[in-house]
């Protein structure tokens, strides 16, 4: 393969060894150009300066979920001063901000740490095969703008590509779609000339994106049907942090943002903590105010009371309860009702009403998808996901020298990024220390009970929960989905662990590996 030039040498980028002469090595290989791979290059060219590293991207731009999601008022659910970087303030007057804004951030830090021209687009990963004898992953490149394929080795393979597929978006099967006259469209594949201007709009959802998409549209739509099966659990919050611009203001932008990061994990826990503890007492907090925020005499039990308790899924914002104020101006309804049958001008109900539409919008969710898809194997044996489990959150049972990147869901996503990106970097350094260029994870008792990776209720998970890792009851083995216990098992506690085993291959090809009491020295 032919480098990008200026930043490959820029990188020490250096062709592999005689018998990969074709194939252009790197130390660490980074998939995926969203908030998560710019984070990981960050670190991995701040706290890994020796090494090389290359950033491949199967689109056209950088941004990952940012810039793939255009449709009307795409915005983050969490707090930009959290699902931000922690090297790099948030100075936006929007908490809960735009996904322009969102993306022209990512764009700043990547071109503030030299990565925008150090990525390399249209690059898809199909596969990557691990070789002990030569410590290297082979990995097999498509170029999505040419067909071309291509040929890359690395010691380390990042992925940091998220948990869904970036070509598809899920969408049930409709009885008698074909037969609507109007345009279906999903927001995944929104369409830039889609002009919605007094028109009808259904939106069929009640997750995260049908809620922003709701109000959106609302402004310029003749009306807009909210089109539920089960009720989600909505909560208003401010777009703007009124705390956080206060201390940036006086404190300046990096103590102000350090400050801010502070108060919202807190909060975010805090919320996170009383929900699961106190489920009866949430789901009344929650249902007042919505009510507070609704219509006198709505019926807020039959269209914001889930079956479930909060945080059982996540829980939807709504930002300056936007959502409610064009439920109060008449300009969006909800039903909560499931479809029979789509007809030539919209839906029919189960009950027999009919919503009539222009435009109906299935804002049905994501199609989970491990690892980017990516076909691995180990020394010529597939490696079947599901057969794994996580480690730390960051690498997979039996699988060498693999690291990825899930961040939280419950709380900002990109919060557990950095501390996986910090441990990745400690970890590396300790093996260069130690002369060692394989590490693998291996459960010592195979008797530990285990459940789904991600393991909470909402449907895109439970769709594909039999074809992605587990994960154990105890630590390592057991994901955190807690900020200050990640940061006590990522960042404070020893990279040292019976069941993480360092090798390193001999001058013959062979593998040495590390015995316990060496790896404890």
């Amino acid at each position: 393969m032919t480098s990008d030039p200026t930043p490959a040498g820029r990188l020490g980028v250096e062709p592999a060894d005689a018998e990969h002469v074709d194939a252009e090595h790197v130390d660490v290989l980074i998939v995926g150009a969203g908030i998560s791979g710019i984070g990981a290059a960050h670190y991995v060219r701040t706290r890994l300066p020796s090494k090389s590293f290359a950033i491949l991207e199967a689109r056209a731009g950088l941004g990952g979920t940012w810039d793939l999601f255009r449709y009307p008022g795409v915005r983050s659910d969490s707090d930009l001063h959290t699902f931000g970087y922690v090297f790099k303030p948030w100075r936006d007057e929007q908490a809960i901000a735009d996904g322009s804004r969102i993306r022209a951030y990512l764009r700043e830090t990547a071109a503030e740490n030299g990565l925008d021209h150090v990525i390399r687009y249209h690059h898809k990963v199909r596969a990557a095969s691990w070789s002990s004898e030569q410590a290297r992953w082979t990995v097999e490149v498509e170029r999505t703008d040419t067909g071309e394929s291509t040929t890359l080795t690395c010691g380390w393979l990042f992925t940091a590509s998220g948990y869904y597929r970036y070509d598809e978006g899920f969408t049930p099967e409709f009885e008698g779609r074909e037969r609507f006259g109007g345009t279906i469209v999903h927001p995944q594949h929104w369409p830039a000339d889609l002009d919605h201007a007094g028109k009808r709009v259904l939106v069929i959802g009640s997750g995260a994106t049908a809620v922003t998409l709701v109000p959106a549209m609302a402004d310029t739509a003749a009306h807009v049907t909210m089109l539920q099966r089960t009720p989600t659990y909505i909560l208003p919050l401010p777009r703007t942090d009124a705390i956080a611009n206060t201390l940036r203001k006086y404190l300046g932008d990096e103590r102000g943002h350090a400050w801010t990061r502070r108060k919202n994990v807190f909060q975010q826990n805090a919320v996170f903590r009383f929900c699961q503890r106190f489920p009866k007492a949430a789901r009344q907090l929650i249902r007042w105010l919505n009510a507070r925020e609704l219509p006198a005499g709505y019926p807020v039990d039959e269209h914001f009371d889930p079956p479930y308790d909060p945080w059982d899924q996540r829980l939807c914002v709504v930002p300056d309860g936007d959502l409610f104020r064009a439920i109060r101006d008449g300009k969006a309804s909800v039903v909560t009702e499931r479809i029979a049958t789509f007809t030539e001008t919209g839906v029919s109900l189960r009950s027999g009403r009919r919503i009539e539409a222009d435009v109906i919008v299935t804002a049905t969710g994501l199609n989970v998808q491990a690892l980017g898809g990516i076909a691995l194997t180990v020394d010529g044996t597939a490696v079947h996901l599901p057969d794994t489990v996580a480690y730390k959150g960051l690498m997979l049972s039996g699988v060498p020298n693999l690291a990825y990147a899930i961040g939280y869901t419950n709380a900002s996503w990109t919060l557990k990024i950095g501390l996986l990106c910090e441990h990745f970097c400690r970890l590396v350094a300790h093996m260069d220390a130690h002369d060692y260029d394989t590490c693998r994870p291996e459960v010592a008792d195979t008797s530990m009970p285990t459940r789904p990776f991600l393991d909470f209720g909402a449907g895109y998970i439970q769709r594909v929960v039999d074809r992605l890792p587990r994960q154990g009851d105890r630590m390592p083995w057991l994901t955190s989905m807690n900020y200050h216990t990640d940061v006590k098992l990522l960042r404070a506690d020893s990279l040292l662990d019976p069941e993480l085993h360092f090798d390193r291959a001999t001058a013959t090809g062979g593998t040495g590996k590390a015995t316990t009491t060496a790896v404890r020295t």
